[in-house]
C-alpha cells in the first residue's frame, strides 16, 4: 500500500512539473515602451523614504570600513613598532655558524667478492587436495 502511494505521488509530481513547463509562455516584448502613471503622494513619500533608508545604510557601511581601516592601521603601526625594537631577531645581524673541520672523504664502493647468481624462474604452487570448496563435490538433492 505504501509503496503505491509513494508511486502515485511521484507520478503525480511528475506530470504536474511536466503540464507547468509546457505551459511557461514566453516573454513578450512591448511594441511601444510603456508611459510611466502619474504617482500619488504617498508613493512618492514611499520611495523618498525608501531612498532615505538607501542613503541611511550606505552612510554607516562607509562609516564601519572607515572604523575597520583605522583599527587596521593601528594594528600595523604596533607590529611595525614591535619589529623595528633592538631585541628584535629581524634587527640582528648574526651569520649562522657552521662547523669548522674537514670534509668529509667520500665513501668507497664496496665491490662484491662473488658475482651474483642469475634468477630461476619459480614454478607456481600448487593448493593441497582438497583445500578448495570447488574440490568437493556438493551433495546432490
Amino acid at each position: 500500500m505504501n509503496k503505491l502511494l509513494a508511486t502515485l505521488i511521484a507520478g503525480a509530481f511528475a506530470v504536474s512539473t511536466s503540464a507547468a513547463m509546457a505551459q511557461t509562455a514566453a516573454p513578450a516584448t512591448p511594441a511601444t515602451p510603456a508611459t510611466p502613471a502619474m504617482k500619488s503622494d504617498t508613493t512618492k513619500s514611499s520611495d523618498a523614504m525608501k531612498a532615505d533608508e538607501a542613503k541611511a545604510a550606505k552612510e554607516a557601511k562607509a562609516h564601519k570600513k572607515a572604523a575597520k581601516n583605522k583599527q587596521f592601521a593601528a594594528q600595523h603601526a604596533e607590529m611595525q613598532k614591535n619589529s623595528a625594537s633592538s631585541s628584535s631577531p629581524m634587527k640582528q645581524n648574526n651569520p649562522v655558524k657552521t662547523k669548522s673541520g674537514t670534509p668529509a672523504t667520500p665513501a668507497t664502493p664496496a665491490v662484491a667478492a662473488t658475482p651474483a647468481t642469475p634468477a630461476v624462474a619459480a614454478a607456481p604452487a600448487t593448493p593441497a587436495t582438497g583445500a578448495m570448496k570447488s574440490d568437493t563435490a556438493a551433495p546432490k538433492k
